[in-house]
C-alpha cells in the first residue's frame, strides 16, 4: 500500500497555541502514569483474557470451570489469568483447594462495558 503525505498532513510550524500546550500539559499525568495505562490497554489485546474478562463480569470462577466455558486448557487459562491478576484486573481468593477468581473491582467492569458499547455502536 502506498501512502502520500499531502500538505495537509504536515505540519512546518512551531507551536502556535502556547497557551493551550502550557494547560494541557498540566493536566498530563506523568509518564509512568501513561505508561501504566498502556501496559493495561495492552491486556485488553488477547481474545482470550477479553473471553474471560467477560465470563468473570458474570460470576466468580475457577480454572477449571473458565476453561470448560472457553474450551482451552486449564494451563493456558491459569497463564492468562496469572497476566490479569498482574495488571490488577482480577483478583483470586482460595476456598479450601479450589481458587476462584473475580473481576478486581468495579472499575474493571466499567471498562469492559465501555469498550462493548463503542465496539457496538
Amino acid at each position: 500500500m502506498n501512502t502520500k503525505i499531502t500538505e495537509l498532513d504536515r505540519c512546518d510550524c512551531d507551536a502556535i497555541h502556547e497557551e493551550t500546550i502550557a494547560a494541557v500539559r498540566e493536566k498530563m499525568p506523568d509518564d509512568s502514569i501513561l505508561i501504566d495505562l498502556a501496559d493495561l490497554f495492552k491486556v485488553f489485546g488477547d481474545s482470550t483474557r477479553v473471553k474471560i474478562l467477560c465470563a468473570l463480569q458474570h460470576s466468580e470462577m475457577c480454572v477449571c470451570d473458565i476453561a470448560v466455558l472457553l474450551g482451552a486448557t486449564k494451563s493456558a487459562v491459569s497463564h492468562q489469568l496469572r497476566q490479569l491478576r498482574q495488571t490488577r484486573l482480577v483478583r483470586n481468593r482460595r476456598d479450601g483447594k479450589v481458587v476462584y477468581y473475580s473481576l478486581d473491582d468495579e472499575h474493571v467492569s466499567t471498562v469492559f462495558e465501555q469498550g462493548l458499547l463503542h465496539v457496538r455502536e
